[in-house]
């Protein structure tokens, strides 16, 4: 299994799970939006979570773990967007530096709900593996 990770509200995947797919792309924004959803690896989620989340209970968040091969949609690893401060390392060079930026998983079409093999808590940065 190739493990993608998600970060979002809780209350987003609860209402996905009883509509049988997930449409968020990111905070705030649907895939029909932004044309992909978000997704990390797991040593990428601490930065996203604290770029999109550290204004929010972590007890109001969920990290979805997705098995991509039960996916249905095609999966790209881009930069990403809008550009992450030390996306390309510890030098800061990242993606906004002329350093290689880190790339990132992009599910290009709704995400079934089972795909996601696990539902993880978030606490702050320091998530239960």
């Amino acid at each position: 299994m190739a493990e993608l990770l998600h970060i979002t509200e809780r209350s987003s995947w609860e209402a996905a799970r009883a509509a049988g797919t997930y449409e968020m792309s990111t905070r705030g924004r649907t895939l029909e939006e932004v044309g992909f959803i978000h997704c990390s690896l797991r040593h990428q989620l601490p930065q996203v979570a604290e770029m999109l989340y550290s204004d929010t209970d972590p007890s109001a968040l969920v990290v979805l773990v997705i098995d991509s091969e039960r996916l249905t949609a095609p999966v790209r690893f881009e930069p990403p967007e809008p550009a992450l401060p030390n996306a390309g390392g510890e030098d800061g060079e990242g993606a906004r530096g002329g350093g290689a930026a880190e790339e990132f998983p992009h599910i290009y079409g709704p995400l079934p709900v089972p795909a996601v093999v696990a539902e993880e808590p978030w606490h702050g940065n320091s998530p239960t593996v």
